[in-house]
């Protein structure tokens, strides 16, 4: 995709169709603040760049019947999701739409070479699967700080060796096209936010729990990264005074006390001590434990296994209490692989928020897990990679 949208007019235009599918000239009318003959001239301009393209007669409104417009079929984005554990990879079309999707189990430690070997390898087969022919933009989520201007990771905790890594520049050489580059939490704020649970919201929450744990801000229907990146690192406020070494260095952080590799680590302890037969039962079998073990244990009925997710459902809580009180989001998403704990993590995150927080914040907070699942990320990516694509030069 060589052209981009000229003004600002055109960009709406683009953004229009790309959340709301094919419309008329008069349903753009409807929502753009142009003249007729104005937005006549605008959407010309655009169908001649190629950016979009007639789709047949609209239905009548009375009158002369007006045509549909949509954009390109031929667009492709690519959104990848890179984690602690695991990488997704997904082409999209123009309208965010998951035309496939991929996952491969990867140690996010191993490093940034290793892992974009692993990224473009997916691509290709993508690719060659004949999803797309090539990628016209790609966005790109990892697990740690990104300092977003640059797109480039900053000494994030879980990640070694990514320290100044220039993704964005590096990837764009290798895939041809633009690339954009956040932090994981941001875009799976953004996918929730295009297809999932946060629709219809402009100021909300989306808190991820995976082997770490961030929290995505949305203000206005805007990502809020802060002034250098690193906007909504919560899994780093202390929760416990000189408790447990976090791997930021400190002592006493959420991510120490509750997350998928500190419940797998509890677990793991319990098991040891003989507190749950299912769990031991689970560690004898495999030589180690994870969060799935303990949700499939809870899901037993296993009374160590509810404990520890009741209690990192508590410990969430009291964190997130306190950024409902500050900000008085409309809504609270909470995703990431630990998700699977269900609602028994939620109980406690929903019991310290609704106990903690001031009514006027809380009496129409809905705490809510997310939609999209694993798609929340690459739909979310390659949201971002379209708002830039979709703005002027």
């Amino acid at each position: 995709m060589t052209a981009r949208p000229a003004n600002a007019h055109q960009a709406r235009l683009l953004r229009l169709l790309r959340d709301g599918g094919p419309n008329s000239r008069a349903q753009l009318g409807d929502r753009v603040d142009l003249s007729r003959s104005k937005l006549a001239v605008e959407v010309d301009r655009l169908l001649e760049t190629g950016l979009v393209v007639a789709d047949g007669l609209a239905a009548s409104r009375g009158g002369r019947r007006s045509h549909n417009i949509r954009l390109a079929p031929a667009l492709r984005f690519l959104g990848v999701d890179i984690g602690a554990t695991s990488i997704d990879v997904a082409v999209t079309n123009a309208e965010l739409e998951v035309l496939g999707h991929l996952n491969h189990p990867m140690d996010v430690r191993e490093g940034p070479v290793a892992v974009f070997e692993q990224v473009l390898s997916m691509a290709a087969k993508l690719r060659s699967s004949g999803l797309a022919e090539g990628f016209d933009g790609a966005g790109i989520g990892v697990p740690g700080p990104v300092r977003f201007p640059e797109g480039v990771p900053v000494a994030p905790p879980i990640m070694p060796g990514w320290d100044g890594f220039p993704v964005r520049e590096a990837l764009s050489q290798e895939l041809g096209c633009p690339v954009m580059v956040d932090n994981d939490v941001n875009l799976m704020a953004m996918g929730e936010q295009h297809a999932g649970v946060a629709r219809s919201v402009g100021d909300f929450l989306c808190v991820k729990i995976g082997t770490g744990i961030g929290c995505g801000i949305v203000v206005g229907g805007t990502v809020h990264r802060g002034a250098t990146g690193s906007a909504g690192d919560i899994g780093h406020i202390q929760v416990e005074p000189e408790g447990r070494l976090c791997a930021c260095g400190n002592r006493g952080c959420l991510e120490a006390h509750f997350s998928g590799a500190a419940l797998a680590r509890d677990a793991e302890t319990a098991a040891r001590a003989g507190q749950s037969a299912e769990l031991a039962d689970r560690l004898a079998a495999t030589g180690r434990l994870t969060a799935a073990d303990v949700a499939a244990a809870a899901a037993l009925g296993d009374p160590t296994s509810l404990g520890l997710i009741r209690e990192g459902g508590n410990r969430v809580g009291q964190v997130i209490a306190g950024l409902v009180s500050f900000f008085n989001p409309a809504l609270v998403v909470i995703g990431g692989g630990v998700t699977g704990l269900g609602h028994t993590l939620l109980a406690g995150v929903r019991a310290q928020v609704y106990r903690r927080s001031l009514p006027l914040a809380t009496g129409n907070l809905p705490i809510v897990l997310g939609e999209l699942g694993p798609a929340a990320g690459v739909t979310g990516a390659a949201r971002l990679i379209s708002d830039h694509l979709f703005s002027p030069v």
